[in-house]
């Protein structure tokens, strides 16, 4: 049905992302953060209701410091958040494939952040090359992570 898109609505993330939550398969409105190396509106925006959204993270590829670990994962499960995508590390995978919320990732890494209460909330979002709108939809499953300008 999009494989022939060439309007640009149609989007997909190149598959560097791992899979560390309960839930492979996941959907919803996106909201987004960018931050580096500082998690603290990650953690704020995973603490509001999530309301069946996905929080798509920038947070620059960085491969040395984890934007989310075990607690701010529950956080979000329990808040109601569909997934979070992270251009970036988690860490505490053993407490993320607990928590029944989508969670994508660059990599593993056991360093937390500095919190310098940084972070820019609900922004166009470069993530690996491709344009992230809040609003827009993403959609989650074992083939990948696609973004639309609407509910599909």
């Amino acid at each position: 049905m999009h494989k022939n898109d060439s309007t640009g609505s149609f989007r997909v993330l190149p598959p560097v992302f791992q899979d560390y939550g309960k839930r492979i398969r996941f959907a919803g409105p996106i909201s987004t953060v960018k931050c580096f190396e500082d998690n603290t509106a990650v953690k704020a925006a995973l603490e509001e209701p999530g309301l069946g959204r996905v929080l798509v993270v920038d947070g620059g590829g960085s491969l040395r410091r984890a934007l989310v670990g075990g607690n701010i994962a529950a956080s979000a499960a329990k808040n109601g958040w569909a997934g979070v995508v992270i251009d970036g590390c988690v860490r505490d995978s053993a407490e993320l494939a607990e928590s029944d919320v989508g969670i994508r990732a660059l990599a593993l890494v056991p360093l937390p952040t500095d919190r310098k209460n940084q972070g820019l909330r609900d922004g166009v979002l470069l993530i690996q090359g491709v344009t992230v709108r809040p609003g827009e939809w993403l959609v989650a499953d074992e083939d990948g992570i696609v973004v639309l300008p609407s509910q599909p």
